[in-house]
């Protein structure tokens, strides 16, 4: 039983590390270079009562823009683009990340902070 338990709990972890790798992560202070330098499409996806309380700024809210994302996002599809929510253990973020490379963006990347890890770093947000 113990032998059992071990390889489920092996098997977990990498399961677990494998769905996180598909958009690799970016740091807040990476965010902010992109952000400075005019490289990125950032998507905010905690829904548009939070991105209205506050959001990276530049951030589109993707509660608002989903349907009508293609236009959104610039033409160049190997652009990058940085999709958050709420923080770590928040997997919204997902619904963007997946639309961008649904619409054939190669260059996907995932805020895994979220919005609170960018206010506990004392950023400042936008709010709408």
């Amino acid at each position: 039983m113990k032998k059992l338990f071990c390889l489920l709990a092996v098997t977990a972890l990498f399961g677990v590390r494998a769905y996180a790798g598909e958009f690799p992560d970016v740091t807040i202070p990476e965010v902010k270079q992109a952000i400075a330098e005019g490289k990125a499409t950032i998507i905010d996806v905690n829904g548009a009562e939070s991105y209205k309380k506050g959001h990276v700024p530049g951030a589109l809210d993707f509660a608002t823009i989903k349907s009508d994302l293609a236009s959104k996002l610039p033409a160049d599809k190997g652009a990058l683009v940085i999709a958050y929510c709420g923080g770590p253990s928040c997997g919204a973020y997902a619904r963007a990340a997946n639309a961008a490379k649904a619409l054939g963006y190669t260059n996907v990347k995932h805020m895994s902070a979220g919005i609170s890890g960018w206010v506990k770093a004392g950023e400042k947000t936008d709010k709408s």
